[in-house]
């Protein structure tokens, strides 16, 4: 998991907060999940718009995975920032 500068910033409370939504989110929809994937979505926490988006890295990190879901050719990173930072 990587979170951006931005989301650093914020006050403890607030990048509680936000990692919990973004654990039990489910509520998928075409606004927020506009390629259907489920490895990304835009919500508000506490007035705080955030984006977080799953990759698919080689198992060396260097390139994006040929099949991301196989867990044996793919690494899984979770990034999440703030709206803005897209």
């Amino acid at each position: 998991m990587v979170i951006t500068a931005g989301i650093a910033a914020l006050d403890p409370l607030r990048v509680n907060l936000i990692l919990a939504g973004v654990r039990t989110f489910s509520a998928f929809t075409a606004d927020n999940d506009p390629c259907g994937e489920h490895d990304c979505a835009t919500m508000t926490v506490r007035d705080t718009q955030i984006m977080w988006k799953i990759d698919y890295y080689d198992p060396t990190m260097t390139y994006l995975s040929t099949d991301a879901a196989d867990p044996i050719s793919a690494v899984r990173v979770l990034t999440i920032m703030l709206a803005n930072e897209y």
